[in-house]
């Protein structure tokens, strides 16, 4: 555990970058092998849109990495956070504890948000238009949106009192498992039903990809599956039964236009049918 430490400590910008670079290639090898849906599209026309909002997203949280180290350096300096306030524990004790606390601050949580506040659906709704949803779709976020997830992981990071080496490890398994369980991969049943108590898989998550409520109310965990089965937001839906997108932006030129989804933020608000905003 004490070299996983270090290596988090000190893990270089490239290796951050082959995180993400080498959990795209294999979630894209694996799904020309076993997809769940096999869809009729051009792959990397679809790949390149949500490319170009992965490195927005890249761009942003680089932008804003120094507030995030201020933070961290903060909260374990002035010994603020919940991490800071237990008693002496096992260092893998310390490390799921804060994991678990950034998971539901800076992914649940905001999520969770994002449905339920009208100015921040618009925003996260781009994430929703993608109606060929695949590992690709992970990192479909437009740059407004980034800004206030990375606003969310700040505050995470202040509740836990998370040291840095712990941000590191938090933001390397978010990549990863937001890759996986966006993919589309076919789990069989017996190992989703096994891994869906404790991790997040795409057998649970495309079912937030519905294309209706209340499943896009649903199933918004990120990393640990815990927080949707505490707060009952946790649903299943047969995958014969899905279709991908968003009810209110179901045509081409809507969810597959760069250009077109830049802008919609700033369009008239159109509600999914039975929306409740706050």
């Amino acid at each position: 555990m004490e070299a996983i430490v270090r290596y988090f400590e000190t893990i270089p910008s490239s290796h951050r970058s082959a995180i993400l670079v080498s959990g795209i290639t294999l979630f894209w090898l694996l799904e020309s092998g076993v997809p769940l849906f096999r869809f009729r599209y051009n792959k990397w026309r679809h790949a390149g849109i949500n490319i170009f909002f992965t490195i927005t997203t890249i761009i942003i949280n680089f932008a804003l990495a120094f507030i995030l180290l201020n933070a961290s350096d903060w909260a374990v300096a002035h010994r603020f956070g919940l991490l800071q306030w237990l008693p002496s524990l096992p260092l893998w004790a310390f490390a799921v504890i804060g994991l678990l606390v950034l998971d539901l601050i800076g992914a649940w949580f905001i999520h969770w948000t994002e449905h339920k506040v009208r100015w921040m659906w618009r925003f996260h709704l781009i994430h929703h238009t993608d109606t060929q949803v695949d590992t690709t779709t992970a990192n479909r976020h437009h740059p407004g949106e980034s800004v206030f997830r990375f606003v969310f992981t700040t505050m995470a990071v202040f509740v836990a009192g998370a040291p840095m080496w712990l941000v590191m490890m938090y933001q390397a398994l978010s990549v990863a498992l937001s890759q996986f369980n966006h993919a589309n991969i076919h789990l069989p049943r017996w190992a989703d039903n096994i891994l869906s108590w404790v991790i997040v898989t795409p057998n649970m998550h495309h079912v937030h990809h519905h294309y209706v409520l209340p499943y896009t109310d649903s199933n918004y965990g990120n990393i640990f599956s815990i927080w949707d089965r505490i707060f009952g937001t946790f649903t299943k839906l047969e995958p014969s039964q899905l279709t991908y997108g968003i009810d209110t932006h179901m045509k081409p030129e809507e969810n597959d236009e760069l250009g077109s989804l830049l802008k919609i933020p700033f369009e008239e608000y159109r509600p999914p049918v039975g929306a409740k905003f706050d």
